[in-house]
């Protein structure tokens, strides 16, 4: 009868008794932004402490992000057509080929940003951050260049939109008041 009567006085008390009895809050959902920094941030760890020897966070340096991106590309989707394949440079290749599946520039973009934030997150310092080390970007950028000429088709960095209010100093496009 006791468990009963328990019953009852979670059902009719606030829902802070009802974490009381069980102990257990719901942590917040996280955003699928930190969902996937998250899953980055073990997926990189545990290719550092697979590799041989194994390799401590504070130890990485770029040269282990760069072997990380390299290794990342056996599971590419993206056909990266190679200077001698009779399709380099065409956008839609019309048939098959043997050159191999990488990953796309944007998805490794993307990564780069997330684990650039987790490692900061995690303790690590801005000035010794692996992840916004020079080679890594020239690394990004040779991959966006070779992926773009691949397909025939040029990178064109997105322009930013003016703010309508900023650099229009003499207001003109607002209507004035005559006195």
């Amino acid at each position: 009868m006791m468990s009963s009567n328990k019953g009852k006085e979670i059902i009719e008390g606030s829902s802070r008794s009802v974490t009381a009895v069980v102990g257990v809050e719901n942590p917040p959902r996280l955003s699928r932004y930190e969902s996937q920094k998250r899953r980055d941030w073990i997926t990189f760890g545990q290719y550092l402490r697979n590799r041989r020897p194994p390799v401590a966070i504070s130890q990485c340096n770029a040269n282990h992000v760069l072997d990380f991106l390299g290794y990342l590309d056996q599971f590419g989707k993206t056909k990266v057509h190679l200077q001698g394949c009779m399709f380099f440079g065409q956008p839609e290749p019309p048939g098959p080929c043997a050159c191999s599946l990488r990953q796309a520039w944007g998805s490794l973009d993307a990564l780069i940003g997330r684990l650039r934030a987790a490692y900061e997150e995690n303790g690590g310092s801005p000035e010794t951050n692996p992840f916004a080390n020079g080679a890594i970007r020239i690394y990004l950028r040779e991959v966006r260049d070779s992926q773009a000429k691949a397909r025939g088709i040029p990178y064109k960095k997105k322009k930013k939109k003016k703010n309508p209010l900023k650099g229009n100093e003499d207001n003109s496009s607002f209507p004035t008041q005559q006195t």
